[in-house]
């Protein structure tokens, strides 16, 4: 499976916006924490930066779509897919990328 195939699949697992939301700030969060510990070669902040990250995105498939993570079956295809869809949720495009891709999204 290529990453075309894996995306409209990533996007079934991430229906509900409160979900997209939590992932985008997740996201974020990780993302400025990483790069500040690389910064400062702090490894607790590092260690900050991959639980930011992780820890909201997975209680939000466990408690608010009640599925498991995509992040279990393909790592690294589900990090960028992560960062795709934090792209479509900031840009204000996440809605057209469901409809194109024809999946249904909560609203």
């Amino acid at each position: 499976m290529n990453d075309e195939e894996f995306w409209p699949r990533y996007l079934a697992a991430h229906s509900d916006p409160r979900t997209r939301a939590i992932h985008t700030a997740g996201t974020i969060a990780a993302t400025t924490l990483l790069v500040t510990a690389a910064l400062r070669r702090d490894p607790w902040l590092a260690l900050a930066g991959v639980v930011a990250g992780y820890g909201p995105a997975w209680l939000s498939h466990a408690f608010i779509e009640r599925n498991k993570p995509e992040t279990f079956r393909a790592p690294v295809r589900s990090l960028v897919a992560d960062y795709r869809m934090a792209f479509h949720v900031l840009a204000g495009s996440i809605d057209a990328e469901y409809e194109r891709l024809g999946l249904a999204a909560h609203r």
